[in-house]
């Protein structure tokens, strides 16, 4: 086995220096699946909820990691989230206007403070019913608490809009919610 030395000739590899590559590989191997494993649950929620199919999620997360690793050696939280965002981009329509206002929310036990239990499946049925630009504003700010200042500098748009964003998505969700048959909002 050989390798280029510095004047870009072949040098044959000393056992101390094989030894030494194989370590220097391995420790750059560890390096990358520490930072895929500290990330991908996150990854993975956030493309699950857009695309609502465990497969497609999957692509999402190889093809996320792929990109941060290829822009960054050690990919930060940021930068992964940055290669997330570029992905979805890639596969659903965002808007690029503000969002529309949303109507008054009708009156409903679920909006008054009242107790009505919501069953987690229902939640996330109806999660991926919002428009794509409200989901990702929803997961990223109400389901994986980033600061709206961070959601707004991931999607590139201003506070003001994920902010809006936001709250519409949140009022959806509840109109949403408070249209399910009285049945499917109890717990089982």
């Amino acid at each position: 086995m050989a390798l280029f030395n510095r004047d870009g000739e072949f040098a044959p590899l000393t056992s101390a220096s094989a030894i030494s590559a194989q370590a220097e590989e391995q420790s750059v191997e560890k390096r990358r699946q520490d930072v895929f494993e500290s990330h991908r649950h996150r990854v993975f929620s956030v493309a699950f909820y857009m695309s609502g199919n465990e497969l497609e999620a999957e692509r999402i997360l190889t093809e996320t990691f792929v990109q941060a690793f290829q822009e960054h050696a050690r990919p930060d939280a940021s930068t992964i989230d940055r290669a997330l965002v570029c992905r979805l981009r890639a596969r659903f329509s965002f808007a690029t206007q503000e969002p529309p206002a949303v109507s008054q929310p009708p009156q409903h036990p679920l909006l008054c403070g009242g107790r009505v239990n919501i069953r987690r499946n229902d939640l996330e049925e109806q999660i991926r019913n919002l428009p794509p630009e409200q989901r990702l504003t929803f997961l990223l700010r109400d389901v994986e608490g980033y600061p709206a200042g961070k959601v707004a500098e991931l999607l590139r748009l201003p506070e003001s809009q994920v902010r809006r964003s936001v709250i519409s998505a949140r009022v959806n969700l509840r109109n949403l919610l408070a249209e399910l048959p009285e049945k499917a909002t109890e717990a089982a």
